[in-house]
């Protein structure tokens, strides 16, 4: 084992452990800290960096403003050093171009001297009271060890593939996630079907659909869900989008955050209301005069199976069956593109030290309001990053909430206050105990039953 201690490593570099990477290296605090990636370079979602898409969040949610707004590292100094600033400022933009994100974090990347890439981890265990984490390296293979009292756990989500689709993967059938990789081949086709009806499913479709009056693709865009719904999103609504509203939900019990968490899905899956107008408007325009665009949607539809189209050579053949009609139908397209999501699976890096990880009844991973793994016996802590939708709720994959998290986890790594935890003082009050104190409220001894949602 390496004799050197650090005080923190970090797993995975996204945006998340990017942002945590950015604060420790401008905090006041001297933390001794590394960050391992298994890639060569940060690149975010760059299969899906196709031109037109936007964050869907405002640029401040960068990777420390909403922090500590005067750090080197936000995205208003990223502009001013590359001489942009008087650019987007006539720019007139809330939200800004995706690729432009993921440059501004390369940009910040290439400045932080604790990133280690190349860095594939591939055990984690204890030895004498510290975290041991081994890696071997994903061009040379060899192999290293690190030493630290504490880690934090960064590596995102998996591509989700449902199970009928494994054994098609290949340049005709592929995840959302690689479409640019395979955007030519798209283009190429006779038919092409996108499966799934979220902002990615959205993006790629909207992206096929304006560039389909100068090829002769047919494209179809089938969903399980009950229809190509928008996202909400309204000024009122964004208030729980704050370390207030996370301090509420943690303290729900567990049946109630389930309940609540089952009913939020068009907060944060849905398909944002730009992307949802574009799509409308490219398909009227393509729809102008004799003209009938070669496009079909359908939702409520589950696809079951897929084989190889009855024609050999050309496609596959889908099994579709609408669940709320009952009906089933065969469906063929020579490209199948699957927008189904992510996943989220326990790292086999961690299983050394299962049997001291505590979970929750549904063999979910127990965590602390300041975003520790509850374990049995280590010396050290193990932070999450993005891992506890079911104990914090809907922030946890927010960006603008990134900073507050990374923020807590300093101020626990450093044991001590290096940024100052704030709540959002918006307009809201989420608890009872707030409501009653601020507005001279009364407190009724009994609860009364709870209401039914949205009365």
């Amino acid at each position: 084992m390496t004799d050197h201690v650090h005080d923190l490593l970090g797993i995975g570099v996204g945006p998340f452990n990017l942002g945590l990477a950015a604060l420790i290296d401008d905090a006041a605090a001297d933390l001794d800290v590394a960050f391992l990636e298994q890639k060569p370079a940060f690149n975010w979602h760059e299969g899906m960096l196709i031109e037109g898409t936007t964050l869907e969040v405002p640029f401040l949610a960068d990777l420390v403003t909403m922090v500590d707004p005067t750090n080197p590292y936000s995205y208003l100094n990223y502009l001013r050093e590359q001489n942009r600033l008087y650019e987007f400022y006539f720019y007139e933009e809330f939200f800004i171009p995706r690729r432009e994100y993921n440059d501004y974090c390369r940009w910040v990347a290439d400045q932080l001297p604790s990133l280690r890439f190349d860095q594939r981890v591939t055990d984690v265990r204890e030895d004498d009271g510290v975290f041991v984490v081994e890696t071997v390296d994903s061009v040379t293979g060899d192999r290293a060890s690190y030493a630290a009292e504490d880690v934090v756990m960064g590596i995102g989500t998996q591509r989700h593939i449902p199970d009928q689709f494994e054994d098609f993967l290949g340049p005709d059938v592929f995840h959302s996630a690689s479409y640019l990789h395979n955007r030519d081949r798209c283009l190429d086709a006779d038919s092409i079907t996108i499966v799934g009806s979220g902002q990615s499913a959205a993006e790629v479709f909207r992206d096929l659909v304006e560039r389909q009056p100068d090829r002769a693709y047919s494209i179809d865009w089938i969903t399980r869900s009950r229809g190509f719904f928008q996202m909400a999103d309204a000024k009122l609504g964004h208030m729980i989008y704050t370390p207030d509203y996370i301090d509420y939900f943690y303290d729900l019990d567990q049946e109630t955050k389930d309940q609540l968490l089952g009913s939020q899905d068009l907060l944060y899956k849905g398909i944002d209301g730009e992307t949802s107008a574009k799509i409308y408007d490219a398909l009227y325009r393509n729809s102008i005069g004799d003209a009938e665009p070669d496009v079909g949607l359908l939702a409520a539809t589950e696809i079951t199976d897929i084989g190889p189209a009855r024609s050999p050579g050309e496609g596959y053949q889908l099994i579709c069956e609408q669940w709320q009609e009952g009906d089933r139908f065969l469906h063929e397209s020579e490209v199948v593109i699957l927008a189904t999501g992510y996943t989220r699976t326990d790292p086999p890096f961690l299983a050394p030290l299962e049997d001291r990880i505590r979970r929750d009844d549904e063999g979910r991973l127990t965590i602390t309001r300041d975003f520790r793994l509850e374990t049995d016996g280590l010396a050290g802590e193990i932070f999450v990053q993005n891992a506890e939708l079911h104990t914090h709720g809907l922030n946890a994959p927010d960006l603008g909430l990134g900073p507050y998290r990374n923020a807590t986890i300093v101020n626990a790594v450093a044991d001590e206050e290096v940024y100052e935890p704030r709540s959002a003082d918006t307009f809201q009050r989420f608890s009872v105990d707030d409501f009653v104190a601020e507005r001279g409220a009364h407190r009724l001894e009994s609860a009364a039953p709870k209401p039914s949602d949205g009365a």
